[in-house]
């Protein structure tokens, strides 16, 4: 099988979507359109489309590929000419595991890749945040709602340019104050899905305001029928429970029909681990590394 990698297009989406929806297990935050296309630029991302399945191709910082997506039972890996001795996989989902596990015994080394799963949480939860697991959330958001004459919406392509400069003066404070590579990559990827929002099928959105400017904004994306996932997620901490106003109100508003919300990884940061596990975690999205030895 010759695979023909090409750079992430708009135009190809409906393909990919097609290959998502093939999928046997609930994928990960990192294979939905949005997110592929969004950080493109940053880690070089390409894909090749074989029959049903379509492969992800990182070339920076180093070259290495992704999970393959597609109607994975259907194909037979162990004569499958993409699986050539010393090509790893990152990302890969645990129920691919368990087939490459089948079709490759000990010729397959995976491991978990811990800090990159996914954390999934209960949309009806997040909504009434009852209980004392919720106590101080629900709090905080009390008293957003208590101190601040705010208006919420849903994501509309005209109200881009306002969130565009919402998400430039939350990055110039944020670089000022602690810089990172981290936090100018993601940047570019919002302002990228940003940028083509009206042109990425499905994306959702809302915003808060306060005296007219945006003070927060959300965008997020289904990944299937019953579970969506949480792509971006800003506000200004100068305006107490903003963060916990935007995350409530939009599952509220605007998700109240899903099931899950995914909040993507924590990338292995103590103090991101310490919050995401706060919010009660539901289930967590398991991805591994997979090497053929």
């Amino acid at each position: 099988m010759s695979l023909n990698f090409e750079p992430i297009s708009l135009e190809r989406q409906d393909e990919y979507h097609k290959a998502l929806t093939g999928c046997p297990q609930l994928l990960t935050s990192d294979f939905s359109f949005a997110n592929v296309f969004g950080w493109a630029d940053h880690y070089g991302l390409e894909w090749a489309f074989h029959k049903e399945l379509c492969f992800i191709r990182q070339t920076r910082p180093h070259t290495v590929l992704w999970a393959p997506v597609g109607p994975w039972e259907q194909y037979d890996w162990a004569n499958c000419s993409a699986m050539t001795e010393g090509r790893k996989f990152v990302r890969v989902p645990e129920a691919l595991t368990r087939l490459w596990s089948i079709a490759f015994g000990n010729k397959i080394l995976i491991e978990e890749s811990r800090d990159h799963w996914d954390y999934v949480y209960s949309v009806e939860e997040l909504i009434s945040l009852s209980g004392k697991t919720f106590h101080k959330k629900k709090n905080l958001l009390n008293q957003f709602k208590k101190n601040y004459l705010y208006t919420y919406e849903s994501m509309a392509p005209e109200c881009v340019e306002e969130v565009l400069e919402m998400q430039d003066e939350w990055y110039k404070w944020y670089e000022e104050n602690n810089p990172s590579e981290a936090l100018k990559a993601e940047n570019h990827a919002i302002t990228r899905v940003l940028q083509h929002i009206d042109q990425i099928k499905g994306l959702m959105g809302a915003t808060i305001r306060v005296e007219g400017k945006v003070i927060a904004y959300t965008v997020a994306e289904p990944l299937c029928e019953d579970s969506l996932v949480i792509h971006f997620e800003k506000g200004d901490i100068r305006y107490k429970g903003v963060y916990q106003a935007i995350n409530q109100m939009f599952l509220e508003h605007d998700a109240a029909e899903f099931t899950n919300v995914n909040r993507e990884q924590d990338l292995g940061d103590p103090g991101l681990r310490k919050a995401k596990m706060s919010y009660n975690p539901s289930f967590f999205l398991k991805k591994f590394e997979a090497e053929l030895i």
